[in-house]
């Protein structure tokens, strides 16, 4: 196999972005699990291991989950931030399986935010 250019490279990532990009614009929903180590140490792994098979159960494809690294909220973990077409995201914190189950079915099926377990609405905090 011939040794990768620098070119090859750039070309392979903009492909990349270009795929991801054009996913998240058809998608229903994006859930993004936050998996510093904070999330995982409060069991964020459990989090994302719930809606894997949420998602696996309702055979519904364009949803796309993914993680990310810590959201700065240590003491709230573990959270997710939803994001529906046309709405602010929402970040929800201090999830367990059954927050999550309603989260999934209440705001990410039928796009009615969850007040009671989220943090933040956008750029607005709830207190």
């Amino acid at each position: 196999m011939p040794k990768l250019s620098i070119e090859d490279l750039k070309k392979f990532r903009e492909q990349a972005r270009k795929a991801d990009s054009d996913r998240r614009k058809k998608s229903r929903a994006i859930i993004t699990v936050h998996m510093g180590t904070c999330g995982i140490a409060s069991g964020a792994g459990k989090i994302l291991d719930s809606l894997k098979e949420l998602l696996t159960n309702c055979a519904i494809d364009d949803i796309v989950l993914t993680s990310s690294g810590c959201a700065g909220l240590c003491s709230k973990e573990p959270m997710i931030t939803v994001e529906l077409p046309d709405m602010a995201p929402v970040k929800y914190v201090n999830l367990t399986k059954d927050k999550i189950n309603k989260i999934f079915n209440d705001h990410v099926i039928n796009g009615k935010i969850v007040p009671e377990f989220a943090f933040a609405i956008g750029n607005e905090t709830i207190f």
